[in-house]
């Protein structure tokens, strides 16, 4: 038969300084780490949203020049009509190239913004890799 005395007392006492102590030493630090990875997840997510709202808008202007020129180049083509078949086709030319070289720029431009995006985003996201698998390891990687 299993006997209470004094050593019952001291068991629950070191029962509970263990406790205290590994909560000090282990689950405080591991809970420290793991809301510094959170907070830098969540800021990388919201940096990435706004990267992501800035390249919707862009679009958006994008597709509201092209839809404006298109509209313009449709208003400058009914007018020639009405003028005369030759020099209506002289400006319809015109119109045409103008479109294709704005949508070329419009292109370029939003290439290199998304570049530049994919380039941070690249950047942010290896060092958030690493410095995850840093913590995981608990060593430096090269």
């Amino acid at each position: 038969m299993v006997e209470v005395n004094y050593t019952v007392w001291i068991q629950m006492v070191n029962f509970i300084v263990l406790i205290f102590v590994l909560n000090i030493l282990l689950y405080k630090p591991i809970l420290k780490i793991i809301d510094k990875r959170n907070r830098q997840l969540e800021e990388s997510d919201e940096e990435v949203k706004g990267l992501q709202e800035t390249v919707d808008q862009r679009m958006a202007e994008y597709e509201e020049k092209v839809r404006q020129a298109k509209l313009a180049a449709l208003d400058q083509k009914k007018i020639v009509q009405q003028e005369g078949s030759g020099e209506g086709e002289k400006i319809i030319e015109e119109a045409k190239n103008n479109i294709s070289r704005i949508i070329e720029e419009s292109h370029v431009e939003i290439g290199k913004e998304m570049d530049e995006a994919r380039g941070i985003l690249e950047n942010q996201s290896r060092k958030t890799s690493i410095e995850i698998a840093e913590k995981v390891l608990g060593r430096g990687i090269q």
